[in-house]
């Protein structure tokens, strides 16, 4: 299966995310924001970064990059499509996934080892892992405060679009503890800590559980080939 990676001014994890799709055992596919083509790729990652410096708010100006037009339609029909981090913000930004996300409320950049758990267990990136699952991935952010009106927040809520929830601490003042969330069909996933750095033994976080396995991400990225095959 062929995931596309999309390369915008300023994106700094697009080579781990390529790596990552490798890691699952699929071919990923460089692809570049400036272009409208997504080269017949079966699943689309937007990777972290900080495109175009965060001017105006994270994400934004990226939102309304040329190959975001065949994102936003090629997704509206049912292709996977992952935001991790900065893909997350773009994802909110292009109105494929609700609420959106801030300022970090003690506004400090946050760079830690992260628990997360595995709130919806059903989209076609998360369906490798167990719902309820604890799992802990690299997180790394300054806007990454989830918000939502109190009306999309319960709805959220209602319809179980949480995807992946922060576990122990909340590093960045998100509402409800939201790490991650999901569109109503399950295609469209955004989260704020990086599953592509957690893919490797050996690398990625080191807990007493997990004894140097570092690979609590890969089955975010083995989700999504699962879903395509089936």
């Amino acid at each position: 299966m062929r995931v596309g990676v999309i390369t915008f001014p300023g994106s700094l994890d697009d080579r781990d995310a390529q790596r990552a799709v490798r890691a699952a055992g699929g071919d990923a596919v460089a692809l570049w924001h400036g272009d409208h083509d997504l080269q017949g790729v079966d699943a689309i990652v937007l990777p972290g970064g900080f495109s175009y410096g965060d001017y105006l708010r994270a994400g934004a100006i990226a939102s309304h990059s040329p190959i975001m037009t065949e994102v936003v339609e090629a997704a509206e029909r049912g292709l996977p499509v992952l935001g991790i981090c900065n893909g997350f913000q773009m994802l909110t930004e292009a109105r494929l996934l609700p609420g959106g996300l801030i300022r970090n409320d003690h506004g400090q950049f946050v760079c830690r080892d992260q628990r997360l758990r595995v709130e919806n267990a059903s989209t076609a990136w998360t369906s490798a892992y167990d719902e309820g699952a604890e799992i802990v991935i690299p997180l790394k952010n300054g806007e990454g405060g989830f918000i939502a009106d109190d009306e999309t927040l319960a709805r959220i809520e209602g319809e179980g679009l949480v995807a992946f929830r922060y576990a122990g601490v909340n590093p960045n003042g998100s509402r409800n503890d939201i790490a991650g969330v999901t569109n109503d069909r399950g295609n469209v996933v955004g989260i704020m800590p990086h599953p592509e750095h957690a893919v490797e033994p050996g690398f990625g976080p080191d807990t007493d559980e997990r004894m140097r396995s570092g690979i609590d991400g890969l089955p975010i990225f083995a989700s999504v080939l699962q879903a395509l095959v089936a």
